[in-house]
């Protein structure tokens, strides 16, 4: 063993205790208390540029900075939970009418559509359900372009009125 973690080992065996019990009184639980203190240790290890003379003054200083981050740390985890309305913890339930309302949509929309004329309905489910561009359908049913684009217009004036 070297001098250096001889004095570090014995550093540690003097100093533990007392930062562990100050700790432990000021956050209320030992194992967090000993993981703070542990922390401390360590990051004074990794540094190794103190002596043994400044090291206690140093360890307490370090013991009390870490025991005010973790408040303050535990202190804004509290805030922020305590900030969370009821309704963002789960998905709303939906009400009768939030379900029944697309429903009826819907059917209006399925009304809408099968009161079209058949040719008319036909080119409107080719477009908005099958994905055929105006000229795939013009080519389609050997009509013009013109004509589909008269077609699809009939037919959303009378879907706008599903809507309103």
């Amino acid at each position: 063993m070297s001098t250096r973690s001889g004095e570090f080992e014995a550093l540690y065996l003097d100093e533990q205790p007392g930062l562990l019990r100050r700790a432990t009184r000021r956050l209320g639980s030992r194992t967090l208390a000993g993981d703070l203190v542990q922390d401390v240790f360590l990051r004074l290890w990794e540094k190794r540029i103190l002596t043994p003379d400044d090291a206690a003054a140093y360890l307490g200083r370090s013991v009390n900075n870490a025991i005010v981050d973790h408040l303050r740390a535990e202190r804004v985890r509290r805030e922020y939970v305590e900030g969370i309305l009821p309704e963002q913890y789960a998905a709303q339930v939906p009400t009768p009418h939030d379900i029944i309302e697309p429903r009826d949509e819907m059917r209006r929309m399925d009304d809408l559509i099968r009161a079209l004329p058949e040719r008319t309905r036909h080119i409107f489910l080719l477009n908005k359900v099958h994905g055929c561009n105006y000229s795939e359908i013009a080519d389609a049913l050997a009509i013009s372009r013109s004509a589909v684009e008269k077609h699809i217009a009939r037919a959303m004036v009378a879907c706008r009125g599903v809507r309103e």
